[in-house]
């Protein structure tokens, strides 16, 4: 992945580049000497390719659809990996493929999809660009060659990749997979990412060395050496789970959670439903959902919260009635809340005059905030 150099640049190859000290982290997972073949599918401004080749690495293939990034590099191919014909097999395949939603794809990238024999058998269009470089990458792998990626996690369960899921079952095993629950690893990019360490033909019994890392903060090196040695510290988990299955939704939690999940999924089926229940499987099920017993709705929007929020003033009677009780996320845990915020909410229209007559302690309260206020963006249509 790599990131466009414009900043207003249409991100069209999904370019998001790897930060040094996570490439580096990954190049630590790997197993391979200065003999083995090693390929980048798409190699950006080839932070892998300086750290292989650090390492003596000289058997190195490389892939670019973007010319004008890695021309430091000799043997870097300018081409798409999605097309490229190789004949060649690896040892190693690590890397930061792109990921781009079918909807979001180029005009040229959607219609060599469309003329792509993998993507034709495996996936349609409600599948993502990064799938077909895991399967194709794992295609390429010699026999207990292994693939180390960073990506998004979602493919990992929703429906539409579980041929994926299925192909890599079929083909081989996980040895490690790091998961950030939406760490900032990428600049401007909030999604929860893993890291992965799969091997082609690996031992199925073998189980899944599994660290999940929860913090909302800056990936640091001393983080990523505390969960390469598997540290115990805040915020962090160590698991080792089975090796996944076919026609598996793939959840990072132990056994004893997940059959927590199926007594949960169990009791989510109507009594008169007669389908038989295979946990995380993609059977059609008439589940009951949360929108069958409660109103799922936008959460507040104000523009300017702390403008909006009750902190100790004096309030008159009008002011009091005037206020509403707000559960923030940030309050909530399982079934209990450890807080309430007061917000302003006040549904009738007013002149400036009869808010400050009425309302007087909210008047001057939002004195301070009535640049900010007048500023809002304003959604296309007038807030009061």
């Amino acid at each position: 992945m790599k990131i466009a150099e414009q900043k207003h640049e249409k991100n069209k190859f999904g370019q998001y580049f790897t930060p040094d000290s996570v490439a580096e982290f990954m190049i630590e997972m790997a197993d391979f000497t200065t003999i083995s073949s090693a390929l980048e599918p798409s190699c950006g401004e080839g932070v892998f390719l300086k750290k292989l080749t650090t390492r003596g690495v000289k058997n190195i293939v490389a892939y670019e659809i973007d010319e004008s990034l890695a021309n430091d590099f000799t043997g870097v191919r300018y081409s798409s990996f999605v097309t490229a014909q190789i004949e060649e097999r690896f040892d190693l395949i690590i890397g930061n493929p792109p990921y781009i939603r079918w909807k979001n794809l180029e005009p040229n990238l959607k219609e060599e999809l469309h003329t792509s024999l993998i993507w034709n058998t495996y996936f349609n269009s409600l599948c993502d660009y990064l799938y077909i470089f895991i399967l194709k990458s794992i295609e390429l792998l010699n026999e207990n060659g292994q693939l180390i990626f960073i990506c998004p996690e979602y493919w990992m369960n929703t429906t539409h990749s579980i041929s994926l899921r299925n192909y890599m079952v079929s083909k081989g095993c996980f040895e490690q997979i790091y998961h950030f629950n939406e760490t900032p690893i990428f600049e401007k990019v909030t999604i929860s990412t893993v890291i992965f360490k799969f091997t082609k033909g690996g031992t199925i019994d073998k189980k899944i060395s599994v660290a999940k890392f929860n913090a909302n903060q800056k990936l640091t090196i001393e983080t990523l050496t505390k969960l390469k040695s598997k540290t115990d510290f805040n915020d962090v988990e160590y698991l080792e789970i089975p090796q996944f299955k076919l026609n598996e939704r793939w959840v990072l939690q132990t056994e004893e959670v997940k059959d927590k999940l199926r007594i949960l999924e169990r009791n989510c089926v109507p009594e008169n439903s007669n389908t038989l229940l295979a946990i995380f499987n993609d059977v059609n099920l008439n589940y009951t959902t949360i929108g069958d017993v409660c109103t799922i709705g936008n959460g507040l929007v104000s523009g300017l919260d702390k403008a909006f929020q009750v902190n100790g003033h004096e309030l008159n009677v009008n002011e009091l009635n005037a206020t509403i009780n707000v559960f923030k996320a940030k309050d909530l845990n399982p079934y209990i809340t450890n807080n309430v915020t007061k917000y302003i909410y006040i549904k009738e229209e007013l002149t400036e005059e009869g808010f400050s007559t009425k309302y007087p302690n909210f008047y001057t309260h939002f004195q301070k905030y009535r640049t900010e206020l007048e500023n809002r963006y304003q959604y296309n249509r007038k807030i009061n």
